[in-house]
């Protein structure tokens, strides 16, 4: 069954917007702003992106990009969703091929299809966002890269030092076979679809080291990270007291020196796990309902 380009755009917003409001240790959440992002600005992000996504059926995966980046840059002034937009275009344009096909399937034929002028899309919008500890490549380096650009062997020349790249180089293994089965596993468990997100959130960042915070702060920082979001999962996560108070800890350590230490690339693969579950479950089974 073909689904409209308005339910994926809805289910797009929602799992901004619940992705955003789940209290994530490191992250702006409703309890807690950054200096220079505030909770409301990712409000507003998500609305952006969930416009921009309703014309996913007559919009290239590009385009679809670029657009959601140039309009939060003029509303918000604020890099808020380049990864979500990176990884939701894609996705979107994924579902609207129908068939029976399995939705993982159907995406890699989407990603298969990337044009030059997609990556060059693409490339403008990573330009506009300025996403923090960019840093130089020697192969396809963004800063200088400014024609057409052949995205696929891009993306695989940075896959191990950005985890988003790595979802384009492996058909989003990371979302299909860790976080949208982690998330739905919470919530049939628990019907508590804040708590599942955490867990999720915790499951993610156990097994993949963040990429954000290896770029700003190196590999051995990401791993130790990794290692404590393990140690609370040990404790129960979100789900035990032992662990909601462990979390609580951990959030002000993440916290320290201005948010150095923001697991922001895991939140951006734990909003593309709530999107999938929406899209193959629905925003109802999400929702725990």
């Amino acid at each position: 069954m073909m689904v409209s380009s308005e339910h994926i755009a809805l289910a797009a917003e929602i799992a901004c917007l619940l992705e955003v409001s789940a209290p994530k240790p490191g992250n702006v959440t409703r309890f807690a702003d950054f200096s220079d992002t505030r909770y409301i600005d990712f409000l507003a992000s998500a609305a952006i992106l969930g416009l921009v996504l309703r014309k996913a059926e007559r919009a290239t995966t590009g385009s679809l990009i670029l657009e959601a980046v140039r309009e939060t840059a003029r509303i918000v002034g604020q890099n808020t969703n380049l990864g979500i937009a990176l990884l939701f275009a894609p996705l979107a344009k994924a579902v609207l091929l129908g068939g029976r096909r399995p939705l993982r399937s159907r995406l890699s034929a989407v990603l298969d299809s990337l044009t030059p002028t997609d990556g060059r899309k693409i490339y403008e919008a990573i330009r506009l966002a300025a996403p923090g500890g960019l840093g130089e490549a020697a192969q396809f380096d963004v800063r200088e890269t400014h024609g057409r650009v052949p995205l696929l062997p891009a993306m695989r020349s940075a896959m191990e030092r950005d985890s988003i790249a790595s979802e384009y180089a492996t058909d989003f293994e990371i979302t299909f076979t860790i976080g949208a089965p982690a998330l739905t596993r919470f919530v049939k468990e628990s019907s508590d679809p804040e708590a599942s997100i955490i867990q999720t959130y915790l499951t993610l960042l156990s097994r993949i080291p963040d990429s954000l915070i290896a770029r700003k702060c190196g590999g051995q920082e990401a791993r130790k990270v990794s290692s404590q979001a393990g140690q609370i999962l040990g404790l129960g996560g979100a789900f035990t007291q032992a662990g909601r108070r462990r979390l609580a800890r951990w959030d002000r350590a993440l916290r320290k020196g201005g948010n150095r230490l923001n697991p922001g690339t895991t939140a951006d693969l734990t909003a593309a796990a709530l999107f999938v579950v929406m899209l193959e479950r629905g925003i109802e089974f999400t929702l725990g309902r």
